[in-house]
């Protein structure tokens, strides 16, 4: 398995100015298997440290902060002489140790030469809970499950990655059809490591389920395990509603749905949570698509993304009876699946995504993304019907230089709008050139 994230890594080991690296993602996103696929492929030796269940090497840290006696007491434990200039330095679950973390200030001020990258499941919430943790003395970088590039890949069809990032639409629409098929697979499957590689090696989508049971178990295991008592049940009623918010045909979160009467004071921290541990993606709205767009970010209104589209899929109980069905698929759900894809896919590329309505809420952009110096409206549509009223709302008033339709139709180009399939979403966006496209 690929993942283009490696990318990063390779660019951050190249710079010189590097500081210890922090990969931050959900459980289960596959940051162990990166950092270590990293190691094997670009050091000669790699320095795995894992702090969960590891008293012995979380005391290590617990005598003083000086990295040239933590690393004489690491080469200790795992009996292997750590040199700089071949050894990538791996902190494995470091939000089990603070002082971990609060080390890696003094690893880049005093010993800049070692190349440190660190994960750890939840750790979005653990720098968030006062932890010292200077600003400034760390890299970060972000892992999501597979894309639905990284997905083909997976599964061996490196050949069409290659002509979707040809971006070549009359090639790529010869294999139209197949990558409807892949897309429809990817809609059911997602991206989740542990889950694609069994899809690779049993090619049995009851199984595939069950995997995606049991990773959101865990996920509400932690809910339990790593939260106050009094908030595990605000958090649970969140995260399972979801779901519902995102299928209603105005999928802006309200709190009433969660519980009646609910108010924002009720759930802001269990939405705070679950964002800080990437379970969730917030996409706030703005109020005008102007650069830049946070200047017109409303903190009152926005929507409610899950991590992965397999695991959306599983929470709506998507049958795979479906998968055959053409595109029924993405229109499941007043296209609650199509619009998650396609903010799953963006987020790759940027991580500030945005939504837009007018004050009325009669006329909404469902994305809304920044392409080189230009806010670019993204329309999500789940079906045949491609009319847009509020994309042609939106335009008459804007005049955008770029808009994006992105539906199962074929690419084309009519002035400024371009309609683009969806399974070539993410390389357009990446690759966006107006003289070239």
């Amino acid at each position: 398995m690929r993942r283009f994230a490696i990318q990063t890594l390779i660019n951050w080991k190249k710079n010189p100015q590097k500081k210890p690296m922090i990969v931050q993602g959900a459980r289960q996103v596959g940051k162990t298997w990166l950092m270590q696929e990293f190691a094997k492929k670009y050091y000669k030796k790699a320095a795995y440290i894992t702090f969960e269940d590891k008293p012995d090497i979380q005391n290590i840290f617990y005598k003083d902060l000086d990295p040239k006696r933590i690393l004489q007491d690491i080469e200790a434990v795992i009996k292997m002489k750590i040199t700089p200039e071949d050894t990538l330095i791996i902190f494995d679950e470091i939000q089990e140790c603070p002082k971990a973390l609060t080390s890696l200030k003094y690893f880049n001020e005093n010993a800049p030469e070692y190349d440190i990258v660190c994960a750890g499941s939840l750790l979005g919430v653990t720098l968030h809970t006062g932890t010292s943790f200077p600003v400034g003395k760390v890299d970060f970088m972000d892992l999501y499950p597979l894309s639905f590039l990284e997905f083909l890949d997976a599964i061996g069809e490196w050949r069409l990655v290659n002509i979707l990032e040809s971006l070549d639409f009359e090639h790529i629409r010869i294999f139209g059809d197949t990558l409807f098929r892949y897309l429809r697979y990817y809609f059911y499957i997602g991206g989740m490591p542990e889950v694609v590689q069994n899809f690779i090696e049993q090619q049995d989508f009851i199984n595939v389920r069950k995997i995606q049971k049991r990773i959101l178990n865990s996920y509400e295991q932690d809910f339990s395990k790593h939260i106050e008592k009094n908030m595990v049940e605000r958090i649970k009623m969140v995260w399972q509603s979801v779901p519902a918010q995102l299928t209603k045909e105005n999928k802006k979160f309200i709190y009433g749905a969660v519980k009646t009467g609910g108010r924002a004071k009720d759930f802001e921290l269990a939405i705070a949570w679950l964002r800080d541990s990437g379970l969730i993606h917030k996409v706030h709205r703005i109020t005008k698509p102007e650069l830049p767009l946070k200047f017109y970010e409303d903190f009152d209104a926005f929507k409610l993304f899950i991590n992965d589209i397999g695991l959306l899929s599983s929470l709506c109980r998507v049958d795979s009876k479906i998968l055959i069905e053409n595109s029924k698929i993405f229109e499941e759900f007043n296209g609650a699946l199509t619009e998650q894809y396609v903010l799953q896919q963006l987020k790759g590329i940027d991580k500030d995504i945005f939504y837009w309505s007018k004050e009325n809420g009669k006329s909404e952009i469902d994305l809304m993304i920044q392409l080189g110096e230009n806010v670019v409206p993204i329309e999500a549509k789940s079906g045949t019907n491609l009319k847009a009223k509020s994309l042609l709302v939106y335009t008459e008033k804007y005049k955008p230089a770029i808009a994006i339709r992105t539906s199962i139709a074929d690419y084309k180009k009519v002035n400024s709008l371009y309609d683009v399939p969806l399974y070539a979403i993410e390389n357009f966006c990446k690759k966006f050139n107006v003289e070239k496209v």
